[in-house]
């Protein structure tokens, strides 16, 4: 994996948006949600999750490394001016160092969690997760219609 992470770019645009699409598969099948998203300063993507969530367990349950897929983006936009970003890459729970790190960013980023009572109670049950993406696609239509820019570690 490219240690350097993601180009400033790529960067930038992931901290452009706050909610990710989550891909991922259990027994059932496959499944999709949205979760808050912070970007750590190599890149990553941290999310909170409960393993009491569908999503939650099936990345439990999964092996250490195991890859995800996901979309950010804003709503309510125009096809001629829509921008987002697809990626994929291993998601894992944050541990030792890189937990301090996952929530230093997260609270960053969502300063009020902290504070929100009952929100900060059931936040701190879940656990940080953190994806390392390893091929990010920026799509940019005010560039041009299917404008694209990608990167792969």
């Amino acid at each position: 994996m490219n240690a350097d992470g993601p180009p400033a770019r790529l960067r930038r645009a992931l901290a452009a948006h706050t909610t990710l699409s989550l891909a991922y598969a259990d027994e059932d099948g496959p499944g999709a949600c949205a979760v808050l998203y912070a970007v750590t300063g190599t890149g990553a993507l941290v999310f909170l999750t409960a393993r009491s969530t569908r999503h939650g367990a099936a990345l439990a349950r999964q092996a250490p490394g195991a890859r995800v897929a996901f979309t950010a983006h804003r709503d309510a936009q125009q096809w001629s001016s829509l921008t987002g970003l697809q990626g994929r890459g291993p998601c894992e729970r944050a541990s030792g160092p890189a937990l301090a790190a996952a929530r230093a960013a997260y609270a960053r980023r969502f300063p009020f969690v902290a504070t929100a009572g009952r929100l900060a109670q059931a936040l701190s049950r879940a656990d940080h997760w953190v994806i390392h993406p390893t091929w990010l696609r920026l799509v940019d239509n005010s560039r041009g219609f299917g404008h694209r820019t990608e990167w792969a570690a």
